[in-house]
C-alpha cells in the first residue's frame, strides 16, 4: 500500500503552527518577495512572514490558483505542500529553479524510484527539527494533532548555508 494513501485522508488541507514556521524565517534576506503557493491569507506562513517585512504573495487552489499553472516571480517559494502531491511539487520546484523551503513529512519522501532520480539529480538542502510538527485542520480552532505519527522537514533548494540543518524548535511559546 502506497503509504501516501496510508498517511492522508484524501484532504490535504493542514495548517502549519508557528512554532514550525520560525526555523527557516533567518535563512531569508530581509524584505524579500516570498511565494506561499498553497496558502489563503489566514495561514502562519503568510502573517509571519509580512509581520518579518517580506512581500508575501499567497495564492492557493480555492482561489482558483493552480500551483502548477500559475508563475510568480518572486526570491523564494515557501510552504506546506499538499501531501499527496509531494513528489509533483518538488520536482515542479526544482523545474522553477527559485530558492524554495517545503515543510514536508519525511516518511516515503525518499522512498520511490522516481523521487530517487530527482533528489539525485537535484542539489537540496534539509532543515530537521527536534520535535515533530503537530499540524492542524481549523486555522480558527488550531487544535493540534496530539502524537503526529511522522517526522517533519524543511525541504529546501538553495537556501541553507550547507546541506543539512539541525534547528531546535520550541511548541510552547
Amino acid at each position: 500500500m502506497k503509504m501516501d494513501k496510508v498517511a492522508g485522508s484524501g484532504n490535504d488541507e493542514f495548517y502549519t503552527p508557528e512554532y514550525a514556521v520560525k526555523p527557516i524565517m533567518k535563512y531569508l534576506k530581509p524584505k524579500s518577495i516570498v511565494w506561499c503557493p498553497f496558502d489563503t491569507e489566514d495561514s502562519h506562513f503568510v502573517r509571519m512572514l509580512r509581520e518579518a517585512g517580506h512581500d508575501v504573495i499567497a495564492t492557493h487552489i480555492n482561489q482558483g490558483l493552480d500551483f502548477f499553472e500559475t508563475n510568480i516571480e518572486c526570491d523564494y517559494i515557501i510552504s506546506n505542500p499538499p501531501y499527496s502531491k509531494k513528489g509533483e511539487v518538488l520536482q515542479r520546484l526544482f523545474d522553477l529553479n527559485i530558492p524554495f523551503a517545503m515543510l514536508i513529512g519525511v516518511v516515503g519522501l525518499f522512498e520511490s524510484q522516481k523521487r530517487f532520480e530527482m533528489f539525485r539529480d537535484n542539489e537540496f538542502e534539509i532543515l530537521y527539527m527536534n520535535r515533530r510538527v503537530a499540524y492542524f485542520k481549523d486555522i480558527n480552532e488550531q487544535k493540534p494533532s496530539l502524537n503526529p505519527p511522522f517526522s517533519s522537514v524543511y525541504l529546501c533548494k538553495g537556501m541553507l548555508p550547507k546541506q543539512i540543518i539541525f534547528e531546535e524548535i520550541n511548541k510552547v511559546s
